[in-house]
């Protein structure tokens, strides 16, 4: 039951931060597209693990410094919207899995991709199927 409760703040903590960053000014922030794209809370609510992804990020070290300078701010806000018996102190972590995936995407779509590779991995398949013989 615990695990279902800690599920659910996790839940309302990525809705709360998501509007959050999307109303902060600060353009340390503010350099691409942002998105909330995990929460990891600890049993006991002491801390947050908040996983960031940027799509189009300038600066890395200026992401970071921002969001740690507006930590205390996120907080209160976090405290002010969520009514838990603690306000958990955020861990803000990059996540680079959406313009990771943005990036194959690219690759994928691009003009004789699909038509060159399946002759090549067929071929390949055929010679590892022979050396594990």
């Amino acid at each position: 039951m615990a695990g279902y409760r800690l599920d659910r703040i996790n839940d309302d903590i990525q809705l709360v931060m998501s509007e959050l960053l999307r109303s902060i000014k600060d353009p340390r922030i503010n350099q691409g597209m942002i998105s909330v794209t995990r929460i990891e809370t600890t049993g006991d609510l002491r801390y947050c693990k908040v996983y960031i992804s940027v799509y189009g990020l300038e600066s890395e070290k200026e992401l970071k410094k921002g969001l740690k300078s507006a930590s205390g701010w996120f907080r209160r806000e976090l405290g002010k919207r969520l009514s838990l018996r603690y306000t958990p102190e955020l861990i803000f972590e990059l996540d680079n899995s959406i313009e990771h995936g943005a990036h194959i995407n690219q690759i994928i779509n691009q003009p004789g991709f699909l038509s060159e590779k399946p002759d090549e991995l067929v071929s390949g398949e055929d010679a590892n199927d022979g050396n594990n013989q």
